[in-house]
């Protein structure tokens, strides 16, 4: 069989034809999203919305659409992950700028983002001073800043790309006012952006994918998401805890919470580092609804 698009005329190549090629080809090749894939990139190509195909079955896209389509399809067989050929990911109701510079926005993310707002909204008089440790795409500094108003934010990251889309995701978002993106490393930031006595909240969703698991990942992950936002320093995948545990009092105020993800197996791990370390509280695990493990970790400064 050709493929999509392509000149052979033995029968028209219809939306509807299209979509039901391109699945089959998306399921023979272990491509992520299957027939939710093709319809998003299809709908991309043609400048419409995934639902306005549904009445399109019949229609013949032009030529350019079938050529643009035919390219966004190749790139997914070659397992370019769909949100970067898209150009957004959704994310707590959101719609988020990614690019490769950026991690793909995640589901078990959700717990964390949902955890610092109900905090948030615990006192709603006050306003919390938040740090947001390798913002990436800013999905998590949004997110808070969108749906707890009484929230400031510093989005803190080591990649100066990464920064560059978290700005844009903010600006989309019309949160400029408050949430300010700095080129920082951990707690090593400009003193101008530490509030007086600290941070209320430092949150963050750090590399903790071992190098062992990081060679497991299925292609879309391994081969195209940025390398330094998955596996942590020295390969164990927690040497980010490590170092949380360390630097984050300094910034911290006096009765600062920490709260950060893990990966699934890394509770016990993460806990025994914070309890080694010292000055630290455990407060409570917290998970998505839709996640049977714990990913997230409060802690509170002791």
């Amino acid at each position: 069989m050709s493929t999509p698009g392509t000149s052979e005329r033995q029968a028209p190549w219809t939306v509807g034809r299209l979509l039901e090629w391109t699945t089959r080809w998306f399921q023979d090749r272990g491509v992520e999203g299957g027939r939710l894939a093709a319809e998003l990139l299809l709908a991309r190509a043609m400048g419409c919305k995934k639902i306005e195909l549904y009445t399109r079955y019949e229609q013949e896209p032009t030529d350019e659409q079938r050529a643009t389509f035919r390219e966004l399809v190749r790139q997914a067989g070659e397992h370019t992950p769909i949100a970067y050929l898209l150009g957004y990911r959704e994310f707590f109701s959101l719609e988020f700028k990614v690019t490769p510079a950026v991690l793909i926005p995640r589901p078990e993310t959700e717990a964390l983002v949902e955890r610092v707002i109900g905090i948030c909204r615990q006192e709603p008089d006050r306003i919390w001073r938040i740090l947001d440790v390798g913002t990436g795409s800013g999905c998590i500094a949004v997110a808070v800043a969108k749906y707890a108003k009484n929230a400031q934010l510093v989005a803190s990251d080591v990649s100066e790309e990464a920064l560059a889309v978290a700005a844009e995701n903010i600006q989309k978002h019309q949160l400029a006012e408050r949430v300010r993106t700095v080129h920082a490393d951990l707690a090593d930031l400009p003193a101008d952006a530490i509030p007086e006595g600290g941070f209320d909240l430092v949150v963050s969703n750090p590399p903790y994918i071992s190098e062992k698991v990081f060679a497991e990942l299925p292609p879309n992950v391994r081969n195209h998401e940025p390398r330094s936002a998955l596996v942590g320093p020295n390969g164990d995948g927690l040497v980010m805890y490590r170092r949380f545990a360390a630097e984050a009092p300094a910034i911290l105020s006096a009765t600062g919470r920490l709260l950060v993800e893990v990966a699934h197996d890394q509770p016990e791990a993460a806990k025994a580092i914070f309890a080694e370390a010292g000055g630290w509280t455990f407060v409570a695990a917290h998970r998505d609804r839709t996640d049977p493990f714990d990913r997230v970790l409060e802690f509170v400064r002791s």
